[in-house]
């Protein structure tokens, strides 16, 4: 599903289409798509409608790791590759999530069931290696709690 136009305009109107609101009217309107994105078309919409640039619209979704330009998968998950993360393992946690998923970092899977994407810190620094799926949070990630994870998100019923 993707955005309604109807919708979009209930989002605007709610913000006066104020560039100030910008963030949280592009939050919401990612929010309507089931992709978990912005397409070009509404952002060109939206710079339209609040008579703003494409170029700004732009700055701000390519700014913010909660924006996305490009569809998500069902599971988006996102690996922090902050200073405490890189130190406690991140690299041994990537590589199972690549071995795991079939894809690499910055790829959604085929059956669009899963993105993997690195993010900057998102304070779980207290149980790094972490990551998010969707927005929960898994930390103290070992190569076993990650095939585990997977399994879970497929539906397997047997690890």
């Amino acid at each position: 599903m993707t955005a309604d136009i109807f919708d979009v305009n209930k989002i605007l109107k709610k913000y006066e289409y104020k560039d100030s609101s910008l963030i949280p009217i592009l939050q919401e309107v990612q929010k309507l798509n089931e992709e978990k994105y912005i397409s070009e078309e509404m952002a060109k919409y939206i710079a339209a409608e609040m008579k703003i640039s494409k170029t700004r619209i732009y700055e701000v979704i390519t700014f913010f790791s909660a924006l996305n330009d490009k569809p998500k998968g069902k599971y988006f998950i996102q690996l922090c590759n902050s200073t405490v993360c890189e130190i406690t393992d991140k690299d041994l946690i990537e590589n199972a999530l690549v071995s795991e998923l079939g894809i690499q970092v910055g790829e959604t899977s085929q059956d669009k069931m899963f993105t993997l994407e690195y993010t900057p810190c998102f304070g779980a620094c207290d149980v790094s290696p972490a990551m998010r799926v969707n927005k929960v949070v898994y930390g103290n990630l070992t190569e076993s709690k990650i095939k585990s994870i997977v399994s879970k998100l497929r539906g397997d019923t047997h690890e």
